[in-house]
């Protein structure tokens, strides 16, 4: 996604927040506002109670967003598990949405997905911290940091679900889908990958690149090769554009050519 896209996606996730921090600062004694945005306290175990009974609520759509809060920590593989399952308890019918980041894409559920007849449509942006659940446009649950911290809301208002309603088609559009060609496999290949493209962007030559990862020129060309078709692009170049896009790459400017952190 362009810079300029970049910028204004993070300045509308912004103006999201501070819509749903004014929203409740102003009518926090109101019994119809109470009700309409309501926090969820307690820690994990009641946010994932909650999400579970907004999924299960649904009738027609499903449209997630994940990307990591500040300071949160990594989760555990049996509380992704356990969110993941989640997923599986919506009623037949409704379609499912996941807009992730690219550093919290998960390889795993992406091939499993693949397989199913009716799998969840993900792609992969470069979304601001916010994890939210929004379901058939009259219901979200939304984590985003505040003044005071990480908050958890049940969100019923009319105008705050259309804003992140909004927001998530506008994201949707330009996001990457996330599939077959973007899962380079274990994290070993994973890192491997981005060293190359890392390579490849920063104009190094086959022979310094080779000897740079210890191999041959004739290995390096070939994992150029299947790289550049695991992204379907048809040039080096092209392959850096999508690289990019997915967020792939460290930022310009960054030294060093290998993976991320």
């Amino acid at each position: 996604m362009p810079n300029g896209a970049e910028d204004e996606l993070e300045q509308a996730l912004l103006e999201v927040r501070a819509l749903i921090e004014s929203t409740v600062a102003i009518h926090r004694d109101r019994s119809l506002r109470a009700q309409q945005i309501a926090t969820v306290d307690g820690g994990y175990e009641p946010v994932l109670r909650a999400a579970g009974k907004i999924i299960r609520d649904a009738v027609r759509s499903i449209d997630i967003v994940d990307s990591r809060l500040p300071g949160a920590d990594e989760a555990s593989p049996r509380r992704e598990q356990a969110e993941r399952r989640l997923i599986y308890t919506a009623a037949e019918g409704v379609s499912v949405r996941l807009l992730t980041s690219p550093a919290m894409i998960d390889e795993d559920f992406v091939r499993e997905q693949l397989a199913l007849e009716r799998p969840v449509a993900i792609r992969v942006a470069r979304v601001p911290p916010l994890q939210a659940l929004l379901v058939d446009g009259t219901a979200a649950l939304v984590m985003a940091e505040s003044a005071a911290g990480v908050r958890a809301s049940v969100i019923r208002a009319p105008e705050v679900l259309h804003t992140l309603g909004t927001l998530y088609d506008s994201i949707w559009r330009n996001a990457v889908p996330a599939g077959e060609r973007i899962v380079f496999g274990d994290r070993d290949r994973a890192a491997l990958a981005r060293q190359i493209l890392g390579a490849l962007r920063a104009g190094v030559t086959d022979e310094v690149a080779a000897r740079e990862l210890t191999v041959s020129v004739r290995t390096y060309r070939r994992h150029v090769a299947e790289i550049m078709a695991l992204l379907g692009a048809q040039s080096r170049f092209q392959a850096g554009v999508r690289a990019a896009e997915l967020g792939l790459l460290p930022a310009a400017g960054a030294s060093g050519a290998g993976p991320r952190a």
